[in-house]
């Protein structure tokens, strides 16, 4: 049955029954939205797009099958009028870079409204260029940074291993390498994130869900850091530490409008539509 033109179909993409049931219920109390089909993988995602050709495509960032990239590349190249908005349970600063270089119009979180999902879906409608991304401001200039601003796989494991109060010699054991090389990438890691010492630097990566917050009973920090293991200094690289700077380097930004110098916010919701 052919829908009528003012009506928005839509294919929901999810591995819980129960979500996708949700999600149905508030799209199709909508006059304007229709559920045309649903999906629990990447394949059933394929042949469903392939199908019915809906408008919109909400797709679960960790559906079963091939990896969400690589999906939405898939449904690009069966529907090329499908537009695709992912929703995910938490913010990955990396791989919505990812996700945005293959062509995705909205990354939102999972804990939205549903009148910012319903708002985002129609403002999809209206032919202007947007996308919406709800994350937080340190999500989204990192996903935004050149490359040579983004830390490496390699970098991003000695972050992590720095977060568990490991010193630079125990790093550099774990992941075979020397440790001058280990207080080389810890150089790198400074300058990319802005930080002044280890603590600063786990808790920009935490505050940009570039890692996690392992919490310990009893600490508030993602790990307690060591006296010891202190920021590389003279020839072997970092800045100064700054009292300033270490007492003010949690700042993590929750529930804000996102604004990007060529967005405009949108009247509804904390948005940003680039």
């Amino acid at each position: 049955m052919t829908e009528p033109a003012n009506v928005t179909t839509i294919l929901i993409v999810d591995d819980h029954a129960l979500f996708r049931e949700g999600l149905r219920e508030i799209l199709e109390a909508q006059d304007d939205m229709v559920v045309v089909g649903e999906a629990e993988d990447s394949r059933a995602a394929l042949e469903r797009t392939a199908e019915k050709r809906p408008h919109v495509v909400l797709l679960d960032v960790e559906i079963p099958g091939e990896d969400v990239t690589t999906t939405v590349e898939g449904i690009h190249a069966l529907s090329p009028e499908s537009q695709v908005i992912i929703l995910s349970m938490y913010e990955g600063p990396q791989l919505v870079q990812s996700l945005l270089a293959v062509g995705i119009r909205g990354y939102l979180l999972k804990s939205v409204h549903a009148r910012e999902l319903v708002s985002a879906i129609r403002s999809l409608s209206d032919g202007e260029a947007r996308i919406l991304l709800s994350v937080s401001r340190e999500s989204l200039a990192y996903a935004l940074a050149p490359s040579s601003r983004r830390l490496s796989d390699r970098e991003l494991q000695v972050l992590e291993l720095t977060a568990q109060a490991m010193s630079n010699t125990q790093i550099a054991s774990r992941l075979r390498l020397t440790e001058a090389t280990v207080k080389r990438h810890l150089r790198n890691i400074f300058v990319k994130l802005g930080a002044v010492s280890r603590i600063d630097a786990v808790n920009k990566a935490i505050a940009q869900s570039l890692i996690t917050a392992e919490k310990r009973p009893g600490s508030r920090l993602a790990a307690p850091l060591r006296r010891d293991d202190r920021p590389p200094t003279g020839d072997e690289g970092g800045r100064s530490r700054s009292p300033s700077a270490a007492s003010g380097c949690r700042r993590e930004e929750r529930g804000e409008p996102l604004v990007h110098p060529a967005a405009e916010p949108h009247a509804d919701g904390g948005r940003v539509h680039l």
